[in-house]
């Protein structure tokens, strides 16, 4: 008797910086959504395919829902609901130190009027007393109807399984939709753009991260089996390009040996990778620079 196979969408939602990446590439065991300590560093959804027993769990990062400013915020923030749109269970993270802050009020109160199916996932309990984690919960589940509550810590791992464990029960009968090896839908070329843009994000400060944005120009194979990448780093002032660069071509030689290392260990081949950094100004209202990023560029 074969065992029965399920398949389903979780849409992990949530404020800026609630830990949706980095709970993503803990249940997912491999490093597939970008993470900073900065708020809004994923710009689109990143789907992560993961293998529980006979289901195959697909697992939808969305970027932290915030006011919209510009284009690219606009897009942002609609990627983030139609990631949660289309899903069979949604994730609802909350970091439970910042708790109902004006960003995850925002959020709950648009689910409690999408009537969707709603778990609520508070995020960090290991860095909160845990009296103080019952009061966040009721005030929550005042707020919107949810089906189950549980409290992890994505960072270390500690009750992540056992979300795992019940989102797999709980998602539809079904076939697969991907193979059971594949980590990720992220084409190639998209995964050393993100890579590049997280190390971005990781060496520079202030406005640079969030008034650059990086795009692969070609991924061409090579008879040794290794890949040379090229890529380009779009920014907005000549300021910020002269920073990405640094002393000397110090700072963008370091942004693309760290890229390097990590794009050959998740493509498990040798990577060639070459970066130029080039000054758009405006480059954030672009309908083409945003479709590059893989965002609907009608928000």
């Amino acid at each position: 008797m074969t065992q029965e196979t399920r398949c389903g969408f979780a849409a992990l939602v949530g404020a800026p910086n609630a830990g949706k990446s980095t709970l993503l590439n803990k249940m997912a065991g491999a490093k597939l959504s970008i993470v900073s300590p900065k708020a809004q560093t994923t710009r689109f959804r990143v789907l992560g395919i993961l293998m529980r027993e006979s289901t195959q769990i697909l697992l939808v990062d969305t970027p932290g829902i915030f006011k919209p400013r510009r284009k690219l915020d606009r897009a942002m923030v609609a990627a983030a609901w139609a990631g949660a749109e289309d899903a069979d269970v949604t994730l609802l993270l909350i970091d439970a130190r910042s708790g109902l802050d004006e960003a995850a009020r925002a959020v709950v109160e648009h689910l409690a009027k999408a009537k969707r199916r709603v778990w609520l996932v508070l995020n960090k309990t290991d860095l909160v007393p845990a009296p103080a984690l019952l009061p966040l919960t009721a005030e929550i589940s005042g707020m919107i109807d949810v089906e189950h509550v549980f409290m992890i810590s994505a960072r270390t791992g500690g009750g992540v399984d056992d979300l795992l464990d019940v989102l797999a029960g709980a998602l539809p009968p079904g076939p697969y939709l991907y193979p059971e090896d594949d980590l990720t839908d992220l084409p190639d070329r998209l995964l050393a753009a993100e890579l590049v843009r997280e190390q971005v994000f990781l060496q520079t400060h202030e406005e640079v991260p969030y008034g650059a944005t990086v795009e692969t120009e070609s991924f061409t194979e090579r008879p040794d089996g290794s890949v040379r990448i090229d890529v380009t780093i779009y920014v907005g002032r000549a300021s910020h390009k002269a920073i990405l660069i640094g002393e000397k071509g110090k700072r963008i030689r370091e942004i693309g040996e760290r890229a390097r290392k990590q794009l050959g260990s998740l493509l498990e081949r040798t990577c060639h990778l070459f970066l130029n950094v080039k000054e758009r100004a405006g480059w954030d209202e672009e309908r083409a620079r945003l479709r590059a990023i893989g965002l609907d560029d009608n928000a």
